[in-house]
């Protein structure tokens, strides 16, 4: 690894979580193969059904509040402290998760690019905030007092990514790029690898098994994100 290496963003997918209690989404068992996500990640589905979506995302909303990091998380909260503290550059960690795990486990510099399940935000107003009650139609916006416009601060299919500008400025700074959890097919998060490789930076990737853009990577470290996170972040730290 280019142990000169300054300036590092990190993608983090749902892997990263899942040994937290909470379940990924297109691995077999996972959550779109439970539920179908046009009827309850659209603006369609939330068009045609919004109770339905409310109590589906009220539900997951209290499986969150149960959960807690894990080794990875911590491990990754950590790095971004030594590193920061150390002076070593810029610290990016770009998130597909709606959780707030990372938060928890004292991450700082974040972007959740899919949102974040813990926040509401009013159509009518397009006010965002922190929520952790169920969501219901039946319930008034903060900011406008308009009734039945309330939806999950999260980005659903066919809708845009958030903090897309500051992820790209980073990447095209990065001399590191790891990916950790993610089966990096969805975009416009499967091109980060390409972008961060385009800007000259080292890639890792860290998951549970190889992905479809593998083969991008300059390494690889394959098994249980509680292992292998702590691992590398051990080594990153030993080739300074």
């Amino acid at each position: 690894m280019n142990d000169q290496a300054s300036n590092i963003v990190i993608l983090t997918g749902a892997g990263v979580s899942a040994e937290s209690g909470l379940g990924t989404f297109r691995d077999v068992g996972g959550i779109w193969a439970k539920f179908d996500p046009m009827k309850l990640a659209t603006p369609e589905g939330y068009a045609e059904d919004p109770d339905g979506v409310l109590e589906f995302y009220s539900a997951r909303r209290e499986n969150l509040i149960g959960a807690r990091p894990n080794g990875a998380h911590l491990a990754l909260a950590g790095l971004e402290q030594a590193w920061m503290m150390a002076g070593r550059g810029d610290f990016l960690l770009v998130t597909q998760n709606i959780d707030d795990l990372h938060e928890q486990a004292g991450s700082a510099g974040l972007i959740h690019m899919h949102g974040e399940l813990l926040k509401t935000r009013c159509t009518a107003c397009g006010h965002v905030f922190a929520d952790r009650e169920a969501l219901a139609l039946t319930r008034i916006c903060p900011s406008c007092g308009h009734a039945g416009g309330l939806r999950p601060h999260v980005v659903w299919f066919g809708e845009m990514p958030l903090g897309l500008d500051p992820i790209y400025e980073a990447l095209a700074r990065a001399d590191l790029f790891v990916a950790i959890g993610t089966s990096c097919t969805v975009w416009p998060a499967a091109g980060f690898v390409q972008e961060a490789r385009a800007a000259g930076a080292w890639t890792v990737e860290l998951s549970l098994e190889p992905g479809e853009v593998s083969a991008l990577f300059d390494e690889r470290h394959y098994g249980p994100a509680t292992q292998i996170v702590p691992d590398w972040v051990r080594r990153l730290a030993g080739s300074d």
